[in-house]
C-alpha cells in the first residue's frame, strides 16, 4: 500500500480521500491548515488527517517525508509552495491547478527533481487535453481544435444560471486572467469572457466563452501544427454578459476579494450538478476535410455511501487515474509529465479513469 497526503480538506480533497482510500491501494492522509476543515472532513473511509501551516516552510515537508505522492487541493496560491515541499521531500507531486503563472513555475522545479511532477490532473486542464490530443492525433493536418467544459447545475435557480460546484477562487481567477491560445498559427493570449459562442449539446442550449487556464500544456505541444487553437467555459446562455457586467464594467476584477465575498454570499451550493465536455477537431484525413468531435457528459452520483457532485466526481477520478497510472510505472517517474502524454483509451480503461464512461469511438462529422 503507498502512502500519499492529500493537501485541502474541502469537498474535492475529501473525495479524493475517499476514492483513493475505498481503492485500498493507498493510505490516505489529509493534511489542511484549519482544524476546523478537518474535524468536518466529509469521508466515507477512516483517513488520517495532519493540520499544517502549509505555507510556512519546514512542517510540509516533515510530513511528506517517506510518502509516495502529494496531491494538491488547496487554492492555487499555494502550489508553488506545496510543489517546493514535494521537490525537497523528493515525492511524487501532483496537482488540479489552472493557473498558469505557477504551473510554469511547478515546470521549472520539476526540472531538478528526483521525482515526477504532473501538475493540472483535474478536469480542464487535465482530461480535456487527454481528449484533444487522441483526437488531434487521428488527424493528417490540423486546422482547429477547441476544447471546451462546463460544471454546471442540473436545476439552475439564479439569473447567473450558476451554482458553486468548483472554488470560487478558481472560478473568479479563469474569468478575469488573460487566455492563451493559438490564432492563425501563432501563440496569443486573448481576453476572458470574450468570442462567445452559442452551441447546442443533447438538445440543451449552452453557451461558451474565453477562459483562463484550461489549455495546460497542449498550445507547446500543437504550436506549429494547428492554425487554431482555444479553451472556452460552457455555461446557460447570458452568464457572461452578467459576468461582464460585474468584473469589467464595474471593476471587480481589480477587486478580487469583493467579488469572491459576493460569490461565497450569494451563489448556492449544489450536488445536482453536471460535468459537459466537448472537444471539436477540425483538419484533413486522408486526402478529405474532416471534423471529429468527442463529448461527455457526466452526472452527479454515489461514491460509496456519499452523494458526491459531478465535478468533485470527474476531479478526484481525474488526478488519481493518473496517480494510479504513476504507481504502476506507465507513466515517467521523474521530471515534468504533461497530461497531452497521457493515452485517452489507458485513462478511460483505468478503475479511476471510468468516471467518465466507456471508451466510446469520436464522433465524426464530415
Amino acid at each position: 500500500m503507498k502512502e500519499i497526503v492529500v493537501i485541502g480538506a474541502g469537498r474535492i480533497g475529501a473525495t479524493i480521500a475517499d476514492m483513493a482510500s475505498q481503492s485500498g491501494d493507498f493510505a490516505v492522509t489529509v493534511v489542511d491548515r484549519s482544524a476546523e476543515a478537518l474535524a468536518a472532513l466529509d469521508t466515507d473511509t477512516k483517513v488520517r488527517t495532519a493540520r499544517c501551516e502549509v505555507a510556512e516552510p519546514g512542517e510540509l515537508e516533515t510530513i511528506l517525508s517517506g510518502k509516495f505522492a502529494v496531491l494538491s487541493a488547496a487554492p492555487y496560491s499555494l502550489t508553488t509552495r506545496i510543489a517546493e515541499a514535494a521537490a525537497a521531500a523528493k515525492v511524487h507531486y501532483l496537482d488540479l491547478t489552472e493557473d498558469v503563472k505557477s504551473t510554469r513555475r511547478v515546470k521549472e522545479i520539476a526540472g531538478k527533481a528526483q521525482t515526477a511532477f504532473i501538475p493540472q490532473c483535474g478536469l480542464a486542464p487535465g482530461f480535456i487535453a487527454i481528449a484533444a490530443m487522441s483526437l488531434a492525433k487521428q488527424f493528417d493536418t490540423l486546422d482547429s481544435v477547441a476544447m471546451k467544459v462546463g460544471a454546471l447545475p442540473q436545476f439552475p435557480t439564479n439569473v447567473l444560471n450558476y451554482a458553486l460546484t468548483w472554488s470560487p477562487e478558481g472560478v473568479i481567477n479563469e474569468y478575469c486572467e488573460p487566455c492563451e491560445a493559438i490564432v492563425d498559427g501563432k501563440m496569443a493570449e486573448i481576453a476572458p469572457l470574450e468570442d462567445i459562442e452559442d452551441l447546442t449539446i443533447d438538445g440543451v442550449a449552452y453557451e461558451a466563452f474565453n477562459t483562463s487556464g484550461g489549455l495546460g500544456s497542449t498550445p507547446e505541444k500543437l504550436l506549429g501544427k494547428v492554425k487554431s487553437l482555444n479553451y472556452r467555459t460552457i455555461r446557460y446562455p447570458g452568464h457572461a454578459r452578467i459576468m461582464k457586467l460585474l468584473l469589467n464594467d464595474l471593476n471587480l476584477k481589480d477587486r478580487r476579494d469583493l467579488a469572491l465575498d459576493i460569490f461565497r454570499h450569494a451563489l448556492t451550493t449544489t450536488k445536482q450538478d453536471m460535468v459537459v465536455i466537448r472537444v471539436d477537431v477540425t483538419g484533413m484525413k486522408d486526402g478529405k476535410p474532416a471534423h471529429e468531435i468527442f463529448e461527455r457528459t457526466v452526472l452527479s452520483g454515489f461514491v460509496g455511501n456519499k452523494e458526491r457532485s459531478a465535478i468533485q466526481i470527474t476531479t478526484a477520478a481525474g488526478i488519481l487515474t493518473v496517480l494510479d497510472m504513476l504507481a504502476a510505472g506507465d507513466l515517467a517517474q521523474k521530471g515534468f509529465v504533461a497530461q497531452e502524454e497521457i493515452d485517452l483509451s489507458a485513462f478511460l480503461g483505468n478503475r479511476f479513469g471510468r468516471a467518465f464512461g466507456a471508451d466510446q469511438a469520436a464522433r465524426k462529422v464530415a
